[in-house]
């Protein structure tokens, strides 16, 4: 595997040799000092460039890179279609085991660029067009503190669907509970306990992608229990999972409704005898 040194000395070098790209920005964790440096972190790079068609038409100068073990270009993709609007990225897995996500935005975008991301930082501005002094924060991926509507938005979707779930595993429906699960009870679940973390750190931190730091907040029980939900593979395990689940979220959820001053929802009580209801009908 290349250094960090070998890799940016690479990165700026193409940049400074090529005229269309006229500023090298760099995101994500690698300007982050909050996050602890490994092996598996991307270099999230950015070439704000002219003529933005002539990278895009003829792609054989990511060559330069080195060997790929797969190639993803997003903004090619029909499956999943396109969300950065003029922006253009090649997201590569190299052969020696570095992950390099490049992105291609017009010069025309370069002060949308600059105010996109607090986790921003200009390695190099050819025409010194960047005249802003950008010290790189996590703040944008803060928890933020939620409203009232969205804490009642939070208690409606995850107790509304724990009803699929419970339907689905009376139909052993396996699959289909599941994915009702994990896709909604578990992220407002998730979001709940980022919230309450929020308010444990006056919401000075961030808990990171798909809650990946969340561990680094919570107590040791609470945090078994969260692991125990991941139990889904067979029918009785995912009742556990779920009523698990309803009776974390519901101390979470009063937790957070009682620092804020928000009611909790009163439904929590139908819904768990329905549910219950559910289970003893069909266990």
């Amino acid at each position: 595997m290349r250094s960090e040194k070998e890799m940016m000395n690479l990165i700026l070098l193409f940049a400074k040799e090529d005229e269309r790209i006229r500023v090298v920005g760099m995101n994500g964790s690698r300007v982050n000092q909050n996050v602890p440096r490994d092996d598996f972190q991307d270099y999230d790079i950015v070439y704000v460039v002219t003529d933005m068609l002539s990278f895009i038409e003829d792609d054989k100068w990511i060559d330069y890179f080195g060997e790929r073990i797969i190639l993803q270009k997003p903004e090619a993709m029909s499956l999943y279609p396109a969300e950065l609007g003029n922006w253009f990225s090649y997201l590569m897995l190299l052969e020696d085991d570095i992950r390099l996500d490049l992105m291609l935005i017009p010069l025309e975008e370069l002060d949308f660029y600059l105010n996109d991301d607090s986790l921003t930082e200009i390695l190099l501005d050819k025409d010194q067009r960047v005249n802003q002094t950008l010290s790189p924060s996590d703040r944008d991926y803060h928890v933020k503190k939620p409203s009232n509507t969205c804490f009642d938005d939070c208690c409606n979707e995850f107790w509304w669907v724990c009803t699929y779930v419970a339907k689905g595993l009376c139909r052993n429906e396996l699959i289909y509970a599941n994915d009702h699960f994990e896709k909604i009870v578990r992220e407002e679940l998730l979001r709940m306990l980022a919230w309450k973390v929020g308010i444990e750190t006056n919401f000075s931190v961030s808990v990171g992608k798909s809650y990946k730091y969340l561990v680094e907040f919570v107590d040791e029980k609470v945090w078994e229990q969260i692991i125990s939900t991941y139990k889904l593979d067979t029918i009785a395990a995912c009742w556990q999972s779920l009523f698990t689940a309803q009776q974390l979220f519901r101390v979470l959820s009063s937790n957070v409704a009682k620092q804020h001053g928000y009611a909790y929802p009163e439904y929590d009580e139908m819904v768990s005898k329905y549910i219950k209801k559910l289970y003893q009908n069909h266990s």
